[in-house]
């Protein structure tokens, strides 16, 4: 059989490899080894300009000392919401397997944010929905075809 034989590479080419690979991974490490130190001196001496010298805990304190003096004294309530947001209940009772409509009126100047409700029984909410800007307006039906269902109806205003 009269193949093509691999020839050995010369001596010639061998060495011309081994220096190539040299020279380009010895650029590259040289750039590496001398890049990185000075990219974390260099990040390190921001950092500390920016604060100053002082220590993340010393930065803390600073923050809650310009808390404490920035904002106003006495009491404040948990939230800017407490006291806007009210519920108005009511009741209704769905005889057995009947369906019927039902109605929550906020207080007078209230808008309706939304609406829910609860029962005794296996009760469907058909529709839900704001009917006007006060009041919230369910459509319900009893599942159960053998006794009344209690409802208790919600409906969340706003001041």
């Amino acid at each position: 059989m009269n193949g093509l034989k691999m020839r050995r590479p010369s001596p010639a080419l061998v060495v011309a490899m081994v220096a190539l690979f040299v020279a380009l991974g010895g650029t590259a490490g040289a750039v590496v080894v001398q890049a990185v130190p000075l990219a974390k001196r260099a990040l390190v001496a921001d950092n500390a300009k920016k604060l100053g010298g002082q220590t993340p805990a010393q930065v803390a304190a600073l923050g809650a000392k310009a808390a404490l003096t920035l904002s106003p004294a006495g009491a404040r309530p948990a939230s800017s919401a407490v006291g806007l947001v009210t519920t108005k209940t009511g009741t209704g009772q769905l005889a057995a397997g009947a369906g019927g409509s039902f109605t929550v009126v906020c207080d007078a100047g209230q808008k309706v944010l939304g609406g829910g409700y609860s029962s005794d029984q296996v009760v469907v909410g058909f529709d839900s929905y704001p009917s006007n800007e006060t009041t919230w307006s369910f459509f319900l039906g009893n599942l159960n075809t053998g006794a009344a269902a209690n409802v208790s109806l919600y409906a969340t205003c706003l001041k």
